[in-house]
């Protein structure tokens, strides 16, 4: 499989460079709002400030921004840019892309102050970026009628689901324990990374171990197995919204566990140890089986696991490792340069992992909570902190030379 992120963009003036494809703006705006949410959000806790109004407050906003903010961001520039090297359809570029990024910073705007605008003007705002990666998605996927792609497309729909009931529980409309929005939202990412991850995970790792001349066996081809274990992903992450105690949701998200850590060892990812691009993404594919051994965990023994541990494995851990792997190796493919980690990547790599394992360890160790809070907080904005640093010179330049 070629790596989707290697392909040349279309020519754009030097100055318009960063709306040249969806991965530049939108990786630059999530990292940048990861950063910014994150402190907010920490200024919440300690009373300095209260994002989300009165209509959400701060913890719904938090959870909301996470997903729908950041990670909708960075879900978005992957597919704006894989989906139609996948299906050789036409990129979004130039003014288009700039009127979807205003669109999705439009929803960040209105969701920090929905008093001051409205609930209807906040619903309406705030599901239209969605709306439009989702549509947009299946329409390349449909007009291509490379089926093979059809999954990836319940990624944007699941999401634009999730906000949808996220808002309609603010509104009174929905009744669900005031998060189950997020949850989707949240589940429909891992599960894109299960996705996605199953098919980019063991190319890339089996094109470096050839590329570098490394003997031995090579990751297994995706099969029916992997088929088997993303569809009981999906029961599981169903029976998790809707019977989160439940003995059969542990005993399910127990087995889902177990078949995605033997996933991971049929990619061989112990072999990459000497290139952080590659063994990143199977580091940040462990946080998957390890937020379904919590839930089983959660479900099982509820006062030994609680909630928090499941949601921020798979949050910090799943989601945001994934992000920053898929990130720094589509900013360094799609600009030219060569795919290997310098040490402010692996500082980034190293960064976040420490983060997800402070954030999870303050779910499930109470007196603990404080410093671990703190210190994962600060983390997460140094991990996004850094790869704004290092990265953005390269995001809003134009591709270089072969080699330069």
């Amino acid at each position: 499989m070629t790596d989707a992120f290697a392909t040349r963009p279309r020519p754009a003036p030097p100055s318009l460079a960063v709306l040249e494809v969806g991965f530049r703006p939108f990786f630059l705006a999530g990292a940048a709002w990861a950063v910014a949410a994150l402190a907010i959000w920490l200024a919440a806790l300690d009373g300095r400030l209260s994002p989300g109004g009165t209509v959400y407050g701060p913890l719904l906003w938090h959870a909301h921004e996470m997903v729908f903010g950041v990670g909708a961001a960075v879900v978005g520039g992957f597919l704006l840019t894989a989906v139609p090297s996948w299906t050789g359809q036409p990129k979004l570029v130039g003014g288009g892309l700039a009127l979807l990024v205003v669109a999705w910073a439009l929803g960040r705007a209105v969701m920090l102050v929905p008093d001051s605008v409205g609930l209807p003007a906040v619903i309406a705002v705030d599901l239209a970026f969605l709306a439009i990666l989702a549509v947009r998605t299946g329409w390349q996927v449909r007009a291509s009628r490379n089926w093979r792609n059809l999954p990836v497309v319940a990624g944007p729909m699941l999401l634009l689901t999730g906000n949808l009931l996220f808002h309609a529980e603010a509104a009174g409309l929905l009744t669900a324990g005031g998060d189950f929005g997020a949850e989707l939202g949240l589940a429909a990412i891992v599960l894109l990374v299960a996705v996605i991850g199953g098919r980019i995970i063991p190319a890339f790792t089996r094109n470096w171990l050839m590329n570098t001349g490394r003997g031995g066996p090579l990751p297994v081809e995706p099969a029916r197995f992997d088929v088997a274990v993303l569809l009981a992903t999906s029961v599981a992450f169903a029976a998790w919204l809707g019977w989160s105690t439940s003995f059969e949701t542990g005993v399910l998200a127990a087995v889902v566990a177990a078949g995605h850590a033997v996933r991971l060892l049929r990619w061989r990812g112990w072999r990459t140890g000497a290139e952080p691009l590659v063994w990143v993404l199977h580091l940040g594919y462990l946080w998957v089986p390890v937020g379904f051994a919590l839930m089983a965990g959660a479900a099982l023994a509820p006062e030994a696991v609680p909630e928090a541990a499941v949601l921020h494995a798979f949050a910090a851990g799943a989601m945001g490792t994934m992000m920053l792997a898929m990130m720094t190796r589509a900013t360094l493919g799609h600009t030219g340069r060569a795919l290997t980690a310098d040490r402010a990547t692996a500082a980034v790599y190293l960064l976040i992992t420490v983060t997800a394992a402070l954030r999870v360890t303050a779910a499930l160790v109470p007196d603990l909570y404080g410093t671990a809070i703190a210190l994962s907080g600060a983390g997460w904005i140094m991990a996004f902190g850094v790869y704004l640093l290092a990265y953005a010179p390269k995001l809003c330049r134009r591709r270089v030379a072969a080699g330069g």
